[in-house]
């Protein structure tokens, strides 16, 4: 097994927490095999430690080890943003319901049960490592375009957020720990009352707020328990203010351009703003020329930095 210092920047890495020298080792054994990279720790400090130094697509925890057994690592685990989309897996000889439960309830995305079928745990490693991946990826790219976005499970709880939506959500409730992956208790009422529609997709609501107001909208599922979802901090005359000053656009262009920055359709402006569907294109054909963009989503992008700002 290598050195920290000859991580290669890119590679498939598992971490493996394991106070049991048997099972560190035939772990290692197979997942290298497998074309992984393996690093591994003997105590929950000690894999604590290793992370400090590196961020691996993921960690397999034994959950009962002596000293910072795996259930609180992987509490302190979680609680690092660096670290909170790396998925973890139990491996557990305890048959208990309720430990099963409380690797989940500490964020544990899944576990195994020793002795170890290793064939089945390299199908769930390579499962969870592609998924982790994949959310992280969406995550930094829907950040990158100025989106507060966030997933929920079917039932209204948190499953991942951008930052910029944590930190919108923290404006709205201060002293909220986004570590936790629960929603401020008025947020997650809105969500639960959304999705507790007959059909939710594209359905949105509003919470209103001294200053402005919050509007959630559900975008999409994602498999069968991931419901995407947009946060639009709306205050509108400010931001049609905004953009009006900023991007030179007409009083009339500007209100447009808020409104797609806000994911609003053609549709919707037009009966929010009480024009036809197609001067809103016209307006747009226009906005796009003073922006210098050929695309509805690089002119959203635009304004909602400038909104942002």
């Amino acid at each position: 097994m290598p050195d920290l210092p000859d991580i290669p920047l890119h590679t498939n890495t598992v971490l493996v927490i394991d106070d049991e020298p048997d099972a560190l080792r035939m772990a290692a054994s197979m997942l290298e095999a497998a074309q992984i990279t393996v690093f591994v720790a003997n105590s929950g400090q000690k894999g604590l430690d290793v992370l400090a130094r590196l961020t691996p697509d993921l960690i397999l925890m034994d959950a009962v080890m002596p000293g910072l057994d795996g259930f609180e690592t992987t509490v302190r685990i979680k609680q690092d943003p660096a670290l909170v989309h790396v998925p973890v897996i139990f491996m557990t000889g305890l048959t208990e319901s309720e430990h099963v439960v409380e690797a989940f309830e500490v964020g544990g995305v899944d576990y195994v049960r020793k002795p170890v079928n290793f064939r089945e745990l390299l199908a769930r490693v390579r499962l969870h490592m592609a998924h982790g991946r994949a959310v992280h990826a969406s995550t930094a790219s829907l950040d990158a375009t100025g989106r507060m976005m966030m997933a929920t499970d079917a039932r209204g709880g948190l499953l991942w957020s951008t930052p910029l939506a944590e930190q919108l959500i923290a404006r709205l409730s201060p002293g909220w720990d986004p570590r936790r992956m629960e929603l401020p208790a008025e947020l997650r009422s809105a969500v639960e009352r959304l999705l507790a529609r007959r059909d939710p997709t594209g359905a949105s609501m509003r919470i209103e707020r001294p200053n402005g107001s919050l509007e959630l909208v559900v975008i999409a599922y994602y498999r069968n328990d991931e419901v995407l979802i947009r946060l639009n901090e709306l205050n509108p005359q400010q931001d049609a203010r905004r953009l009006h000053q900023q991007l030179r656009l007409t009083p009339r262009e500007a209100e447009v351009m808020l409104w797609i920055s806000y994911g609003k359709s053609n549709s919707d402006i037009s009966d929010v703003l009480n024009i036809s569907p197609r001067t809103v294109q016209k307006h747009l054909e226009r906005i796009y020329e003073k922006m210098g963009v050929e695309t509805r989503s690089a002119a959203a992008a635009i304004a909602i930095r400038v909104i942002g700002g």
